[in-house]
């Protein structure tokens, strides 16, 4: 074998070993945890490659397009909308989607971002259209999950998920800002007026619950100051009714008695004034005190 021989074969080699290297290196492919590839043949939709090692026909298939498959966020979106009661606003959204399925991402839109973000833009706009402002402040949990329940069947056939949608702000024009301040301060002040007017009508019902109150309590005394002379009365007249008029004349002869002990230890009193027949009313007294022992 001549050299020229030995240097065609060794050629040959060189030339299929770089042959081989070459399918292996066209034919391996390593895809990484977030992405999917989506392989072609012939500009046909061959099959979509997961992370790993994936192997493809060299010279016949061919990697057309590497997805991200990791979370994405929209610019932040800012559109006007009119509410039902003709208030127009200025609401600043957020979307946040990932791909789940390559393929009808590739071949079915263009230009993903730009149609969710319409998607998004007409949604906002319908779902505040049948709702007024003071709904749109205070429900606007409700409204996101809305919105964002709208915007995933939208975009549904485009193999997308629609993990998350915010509205950042709701903002209104000048002149609505000046009219709803206006009304808050109206609203403070007949709260005032309302508190002031509670607060007068709970003192006048104190009052008048006191005076009822002192009245109950003078009654009551009268009916137990009235229930006692009744009693005493029942007692003497009882006494009478056992004893006679003795008894009677008894219980007066000793009232007088106690009436005139009295006027003699008053102070400053040094001379005692007797009537005619305060003697005689000692001695009936004493008679019938005797008398009744």
């Amino acid at each position: 074998m001549d050299a020229e021989t030995l240097v065609g074969g060794n050629l040959v080699v060189l030339l299929l070993a770089g042959f081989i290297i070459l399918c292996v290196l066209l034919g391996v492919r390593i895809v990484p945890q977030s992405e999917k590839h989506v392989v072609e043949r012939f500009g046909r939709l061959r099959a979509i490659l997961g992370p790993g090692i994936n192997l493809i026909v060299p010279f016949l298939d061919r990697v057309a397009h590497k997805v991200s498959v990791l979370e994405r966020q929209l610019p932040n979106a800012s559109q006007d909308a009119i509410t039902a009661d003709n208030v127009l606003v200025q609401v600043e959204t957020s979307v946040f989607y990932r791909i789940l399925e390559p393929e009808k991402t590739v071949y079915r839109i263009r230009d993903v971002d730009a149609a969710i973000a319409t998607t998004v833009a007409g949604i906002v706009r319908a779902e505040i259209g049948r709702m007024e402002l003071d709904e749109v402040q205070s429900n606007r949990a409700e409204l996101i999950s809305t919105i964002k329940a709208s915007v995933e069947d939208a975009v549904e056939s485009w193999g997308i998920e629609v993990t998350r949608a915010e509205i950042l702000d709701v903002n209104l024009d000048q002149a609505t800002r000046e009219a709803m301040l206006q009304q808050l301060n109206a609203e403070r002040a007949r709260r005032a007026q309302v508190t002031e007017a509670e607060g007068q009508k709970r003192a006048v019902e104190l009052s008048a619950d006191a005076q009822l109150y002192a009245a109950e309590q003078e009654a009551k005394a009268r009916r137990i100051s009235a229930d006692a002379e009744a009693y005493a009365t029942k007692v003497v007249a009882q006494a009478i009714a056992e004893n006679g008029l003795e008894a009677a004349q008894y219980q007066v002869a000793l009232k007088q008695v106690e009436a005139l002990t009295a006027l003699g230890t008053g102070q400053g009193n040094q001379t005692v004034v007797l009537p005619a027949n305060a003697l005689d009313a000692f001695s009936d007294a004493f008679r019938m005190l005797k008398g009744r022992g």
